[in-house]
Parts: C-alpha cells; structure tokens; sequence
C-alpha cells in the first residue's frame, strides 16, 4: 500500500488573506458576546477589518476574508447552514456587490465611511429581504425596518470612523519606519 503526499503550496498572499480572516473572525466572536436589544443588530466589528483590506489590498480580498469569516463564524457558532448562517451569508454577498461598485466613486469623496455606511444598509437590506422570503413570509416584518436602518446608520458610521483611523494610523507608522 503506498501512501502519497499531498503538499499544499501557499503564497505569501494567502497567508495575508489567512491573517486578515483570522482578525476578522475574532471581531465576530467579540460581535456575538454584545448585548443588544433586537435580535439580528449587531456592531458588525468584523467589518473593520474588511473595510481595512477594501482600502489596502482592493476588492477581491476583502471578498476572501469576508467569505472565509462568514464560514469561520458559521462554524464556530454551531450554525453552519442554518438560517443563521445563511442570514450572515446573504447581507455578507450583499454587501460585497455594494462595496464593488462603491469602490469605483471618487476617493476624494468617498472613502471607508461612505463604504461602511453602504455596506452596513445593503447588510441589513439583504438579511431583511431573506428573512420575509424564507423564515417571515408577512410584510409585518418591515415595520423593523426603522431600527434596522438606524443600527445600520450608526454601526456603519462608527465602523468606518474605526478604519479610517487605523488606515490612517498604519500608514503614519509606515511612513515613520522608513525614516
């Protein structure tokens, strides 16, 4: 009997992707433990960090580290292919199409808050969507719209202030260790 082995080459990207997946699942795992009154509000901290890879190292990335996290999370929550799941799964993909075309309008104007703003209204759109065709099929369920769409605004202010600030912020250090 003869055993074969398989060896998986990665690239220094990938351990990039890896690393950024790994911050990002931490900030879900943070996420999860925050009270909040309705269910399905939450920070969304994990979005930092995808708005962090969004401005560094373009779409397709951040792309992988969301996906990678949306199933990390799935896993570790015990809720891998339960509605729950699919529920993270649809405002992550959502999200994603918002930010490919967000990217493309003006860096002068638009920047990660504007992204995360954007993001965190086609999030909740996209869950809110789902949810009416698949777990409550009754228009009832848009009168949460308003809070929805206010945690949406807040989060996705507050998020993107946060990578702002750290993009800025590496970028100092960048620019001060090469001195």
């Amino acid at each position: 009997m003869t055993h074969s082995i398989t060896r998986l080459i990665t690239t220094s990207e990938d351990h990039r992707i890896a690393q950024l997946a790994a911050a990002a699942i931490a900030l879900a795992l943070i996420d999860s433990a925050i009270p909040l009154p309705l269910p399905g509000i939450k920070p969304g901290l994990s979005n930092i960090v995808t708005l962090i890879v969004l401005a560094r190292y373009g779409w397709a990335v951040a792309a992988w580290v969301s996906g990678l996290r949306v199933i990390a999370a799935g896993l570790l929550f015990g809720q891998f292919l339960s509605p729950g799941f699919f529920m993270s799964l649809t405002g992550a993909l959502l999200s994603l199409f918002v930010l490919a075309l967000a990217i493309r309008l003006p860096r002068a104007w638009f920047g990660p808050v504007s992204w995360s703003i954007l993001a965190a209204f086609a999030h909740i759109g996209g869950q809110l969507l789902l949810a009416r065709v698949w777990l409550i099929p009754h228009n009832s369920l848009f009168y949460l719209l308003p809070f929805f769409a206010l945690a949406a605004l807040v989060f996705g202010i507050i998020n993107g202030l946060i990578a702002s600030r750290l993009l800025v912020e590496s970028e100092n250090f960048s620019l001060n260790s090469e001195v």
